[in-house]
């Protein structure tokens, strides 16, 4: 062998990928990882035991170097990237590296673009064509002229929130590794959200209850995004929870043990088990005319789940068709209060 078999096993033994040595066709050496996937009996043998997949095996028979992407190296959809390289007469090391995560965030990004671009190309559609009318040298009445005009306004406004609203979730982002350490009153982060929202539940004919189980429950967090989320969750409690069935949003604080409890309940519509999953998506929507309708981005749950993130707390969405909705955030309380 071009290699020494104790050489080589210590050179792969300190690759966390899969890694083998291949010598004329036959596997010389592999770390844990490659024989946890290609099986554990596969040193000392023929290569095609070990990987059956046509062009990986091409790849690595030609002991040149080569790097290669597939699908179904050891299972029907997982895409993996081959990397060989020539390590001496007729040897080859092969690594293999799962490429699961890297191909799922770059679907994301493709799926974000194309929803922020039709998210943004709806309204400006719509300003568009109102614009061009007023624009005609045509005879237009006062109350079309008021109308398209508050229109134009409407969906500028709308692009304006979207725009609003992406950029503060890219600022939650870049700030996610940062831990927020200040000191922060849950009860009064609760009220100034529900006073921010008042005149949205005026206009719905609903009302907002907040219930402070304790005045004194401190949470370490930012204050600003702590506000951002409860008014996010109070204003979809509002939006998509006051109807039929009630019209009263409530919000409690309290505490439980450790962390403080932040709980927005409402009697709406609720939401059926399959979209739950996917409520916290950016621009996911269980009905997205109604959403856009109310005025919705589509991003507001987005915002509120990487914040949560951020402050080391946990995101628990309950809900039921006709039953309402829960949504409870738990953060850590400051110990020191």
């Amino acid at each position: 062998m071009a290699i020494a078999p104790l050489s080589a096993t210590l050179l792969i033994e300190s690759l966390d990928e899969p890694a083998l040595i291949v010598e004329d066709g036959r596997t010389m050496a592999a770390n844990d990882a490659a024989r946890s996937l290609f099986g554990k009996a596969i040193v000392g043998r023929d290569l095609r035991f070990a990987i059956r997949h046509p062009q990986a095996l091409q790849a690595i028979l030609a002991g040149t170097h080569r790097d290669l992407a597939l699908v179904g190296l050891a299972n029907a959809e997982q895409p993996w990237q081959l990397s060989v390289r020539p390590i001496g007469r007729n040897a080859s090391l092969v690594r293999v590296a799962d490429r699961s995560v890297a191909v799922a965030a770059e679907r994301m990004r493709v799926d974000f673009v194309a929803n922020a671009s039709h998210e943004l190309r709806t309204p400006l559609a719509t300003i568009s064509g109102f614009a061009e009318t007023l624009a005609e040298d045509g005879p237009l009445d006062d109350r079309s002229r008021a109308k398209f005009g508050a229109t134009i306004h409407n969906e500028a406004a709308r692009m304006l929130r979207i725009i609003e609203d992406l950029m503060g979730l890219s600022r939650i982002e870049a700030d996610r590794f940062v831990v927020p350490r200040d000191s922060i009153n849950l009860g009064a982060v609760a009220r100034i959200a529900a006073q921010q929202v008042a005149g949205l539940a005026e206009r719905k004919g609903c009302s907002i209850e907040v219930v402070v189980g304790d005045d004194n429950i401190a949470v370490i967090g930012d204050h600003a995004q702590l506000v951002q989320v409860a008014d996010n969750l109070v204003t979809n409690a509002v939006r998509y929870g006051c109807g039929a069935y009630s019209s009263t949003v409530r919000v409690e604080v309290l505490r439980d043990g450790a962390k403080g409890v932040l709980r927005v309940i409402d009697q709406g519509d609720g939401i059926a088990a399959d979209h739950l999953p996917r409520v916290t998506e950016r621009f996911y929507r269980v009905d997205p005319a109604r959403s856009r309708e109310s005025g919705g981005t589509g991003l507001g749950l987005a915002i509120v789940k990487h914040i949560v993130e951020r402050h080391r707390g946990s995101l628990d969405i309950r809900s039921r068709p006709g039953a309402g909705t829960t949504v409870e955030v738990r953060l850590p309380v400051d110990q020191g209060v």
